[in-house]
């Protein structure tokens, strides 16, 4: 997930005014929270664009996410606490692009989330297929193409969705399919 807003420093009173990593927080909660449950075979990469020190690389493995919840103070502090210099199990963050990253993962199916791609149900994915998609900003077009370069636009629908509920959709459609994900 690519955040162009999204604060590089844990200097915050809100998640929203934090150049909207309230969007940031709505992902992590739909890509890892289930019922009662944390999926541990998602792993949410998110490059975060915003002041002061871009970009950013804030990774959220599940695997290893301990001492959660799902309410939006719990995250706030969380990220301002990891965003800050801090630690939390499961949580890490790097200096990095959002093409750095695409060219990382560039040896895996990468899936670029548009309204105008190939409809997502008639895509076979392989054991642990790539998703790309923006904040409620959208991929600024130059990072669209290179990550083009990598993989293939598709589609939940014909409508823009919120990126959490892009997140939600696609965690169904693998889980009625039972394969790894990387968001």
């Amino acid at each position: 997930m690519l955040s162009r807003r999204g604060r590089t420093d844990g200097n915050f009173r809100s998640l929203r005014e934090a150049g909207r990593l309230d969007v940031v927080y709505q992902c992590i909660l739909l890509a890892f929270f289930t019922s009662g449950a944390i999926r541990r075979d998602v792993i949410l990469h998110v490059i975060l664009g915003g002041p002061p020190r871009p970009p950013l690389h804030l990774i959220v493995d599940g695997r290893e996410l301990r001492n959660v919840r799902t309410d939006e103070r719990t995250w706030e502090e969380i990220l301002r606490k990891v965003l800050s210099g801090g630690s939390h199990p499961g949580i890490r963050v790097e200096r990095g692009s959002f093409q750095e990253l695409l060219r990382a993962m560039s040896r895996r199916e990468i899936y670029v989330l548009e309204e105008k791609g190939q409809d997502i149900r008639s895509v076979r994915f392989g054991e642990s297929p790539v998703f790309v998609l923006g904040d409620h900003v959208g991929l600024p077009k130059k990072d669209e193409a290179f990550a083009l370069r990598f993989g293939k636009k598709i589609s939940i629908g014909k409508r823009p969705y919120l990126a959490a509920t892009c997140i939600d959709i696609i965690n169904y459609l693998l889980d009625s399919r039972m394969v790894g994900r990387v968001i």
